[in-house]
């Protein structure tokens, strides 16, 4: 297809035609309304002076007779831009006036007639002039004709005639160069947006629509489809960090798991030593499950499927039920864990998920801010929550452990509060090394860990969860400074939920343990 056709072919160029039609249908219709009131007026006039001029030759001849009349019609025609006068006897036989020839039968009939003439100063003249006439039948049969040249009321017509169609001829010439114009501007520009898509889908992902800066509608189309691009962009690259984390992470505890099977298989004497294998077994098989339920969480977290499962619930009953959950292992690794959501905490939202990341961030703080290098047994593992050191899920604490404080045990603060505005901050905080503040933007990327918690057991996905939590609600999950320590903030707005009567604390029913 030509430029030119592509240009015919556009939208704009298409409504540009549309309104050029109407404006110019509107505008010949107005300066032809403008044309006829003219001459309408025009002609209102010339009835107004012909009527007030026969009224007064009829009152002279009623005065003063015939010859009075004659000679007033003879004073009154020579004058320059006269009216037109014709007296006649009843055989039709002309006494005075300045009229040298007119149609036949004009006098025949009295009232008002338009018609063709020629003067008595112009008698060899070819052109014929028109008038209206008004026709008078006066006492003793005389007949007097009054009347006024129009050849004024017609330049006046064909001079509004001509100006309106050199205006409308600019109209639809200025028109046309104007759709033209503003045609190629947008069609510069939605050719440079389908160059950009083509090259998007070709598998260039950090393609951007271009923006003139002008703030229309194309700009605003232009900066929501960037974010879209941005987000697709992200969510691709995402993808690809996990088939790459996966492929590595995941290779380690196979071939772990393989080479242990295969060494029981080789070197086991007895039946207790193949328990003791298949035990290991067992628990490395535990430990990827937990890793995979991870992952297809946060998966529905991030493509938000898991809205379609968003209930009201109380947060701060969330709270008291991961403390209760979470107490028993705090005192066996020498932590005391506080609650403090004194008031109820409405909000709407996936009640699971939420207490699954708030699960995640109490495992975190337990498991690196111990006093003693213990951890839980396989039955305690599987029943709690995949946590993956300090960039993926746990807090990337320093495995050196932190002595106890005036000969108290180290504490973890778990806290349900209203926020700023219409918000629900659930916090997390202990006295541990925390993560220095460089490293806690890598913090929640999937199967991250910082170098000090490589000793430590998990997959780097619990904050990337906690993460995708928050984001499905629309909030954000923040780390903080405790000095010293780690404070991790999962701030949630309220949504859609309807305040519900506060609830004891001491009447809260436990939450029970999150799936990993």
């Amino acid at each position: 297809m030509t430029a030119l056709g592509k240009l015919f072919r556009t939208t704009t160029f298409k409504l540009t035609l549309v309104y050029l039609t109407v404006f110019a249908l509107f505008a010949a219709f107005l300066l032809a309304y403008f044309a006829w009131n003219t001459r309408r007026l025009v002609t209102q006039q010339i009835v107004a002076t012909v009527d007030a001029e026969i009224s007064g030759l009829s009152y002279l001849y009623q005065q003063g007779g015939i010859r009075r009349l004659i000679f007033a019609i003879d004073d009154r025609g020579g004058r320059p831009g006269s009216s037109l006068y014709l007296l006649t006897t009843a055989a039709g036989e002309g006494v005075t006036g300045n009229i040298g020839s007119l149609t036949t039968g004009i006098l025949d009939k009295s009232g008002w007639t338009e018609t063709a003439y020629r003067r008595i100063d112009d008698p060899d003249s070819a052109a014929e002039h028109r008038a209206l006439v008004r026709v008078l039948q006066l006492p003793g049969g005389f007949r007097l004709l009054v009347g006024r040249d129009l050849e004024e009321r017609e330049r006046l017509h064909d001079i509004i005639v001509s100006a309106g169609r050199w205006s409308i001829a600019i109209v639809v010439v200025l028109g046309i160069a104007g759709g033209f114009f503003i045609t190629r501007r947008v069609l510069k520009r939605v050719d440079a947006m389908t160059d950009t898509t083509q090259r998007i889908m070709a598998g260039d992902l950090s393609g951007r629509l271009p923006i003139a800066g002008s703030n229309d509608e194309l700009d605003r189309l232009a900066d929501n489809l960037n974010a879209m691009l941005e987000r697709i962009e992200a969510l691709m690259h995402g993808l690809k960090e996990v088939t790459d984390n996966i492929a590595h992470d995941l290779k380690t505890p196979l071939t772990r798991l393989r080479n242990r099977v295969e060494e029981a298989l080789r070197t086991a004497e007895d039946e207790s030593q193949y328990r003791a294998a298949l035990e290991h077994t067992i628990e490395e098989s535990d430990g990827l499950i937990a890793t995979f339920n991870a992952l297809l969480m946060i998966a529905r977290a991030e493509s938000g499927q898991a809205r379609d499962g968003m209930t009201t619930f109380d947060a701060a009953e969330i709270a008291h039920g991961v403390g209760e959950l979470y107490e028993p292992l705090a005192d066996e690794k020498g932590l005391t864990l506080r609650v403090e959501a004194p008031e109820s905490a409405p909000m709407y939202g996936n009640r699971e998920l939420v207490s699954q990341a708030l699960a995640n961030l109490v495992d975190n703080a337990i498991k690196y801010a111990a006093p003693a290098p213990s951890f839980p047994s396989l039955s305690e593992r599987a029943a709690t929550p995949v946590s993956g050191g300090p960039c993926g899920g746990e807090s990337g604490k320093e495995t050196d452990q932190p002595p106890p404080v005036n000969g108290m045990q180290p504490e973890i603060v778990v806290k349900a509060v209203a926020g700023d505005g219409d918000q629900i901050l659930l916090t997390v905080a202990d006295a541990g090394p925390g993560i220095p503040a460089d490293d806690r933007a890598r913090a929640v990327e999937r199967f991250v860990r910082l170098e000090q918690s490589r000793s430590q057991p998990g997959s780097g996905l619990g904050l990337s969860l906690a993460n995708a939590v928050a984001r499905l609600h629309g909030g954000e999950l923040r780390l903080e400074d405790n000095q010293p320590g780690l404070r991790t903030v999962l701030a949630l707005p309220r949504g859609t939920a309807d305040p519900s009567p506060a609830t004891p604390a001491a009447s809260r029913e436990p939450v029970s343990a999150p799936r990993p």
